[in-house]
């Protein structure tokens, strides 16, 4: 996980924002199924 994102997590803990932390989880498991299947989208 980027160090940039572990921030924005962090954060989003720290303040408790729901919706960003929601945000976030959707952004990084997107990201990750991209990553092991490149060719599906």
């Amino acid at each position: 996980m980027p160090k940039w994102f572990q921030n924005q997590m962090r954060k989003a803990f720290y303040e408790k924002n729901c919706y960003q932390i929601k945000l976030l989880n959707q952004c990084w498991f997107f990201y990750r199924k991209r990553e092991a299947d490149p060719e599906q989208l």
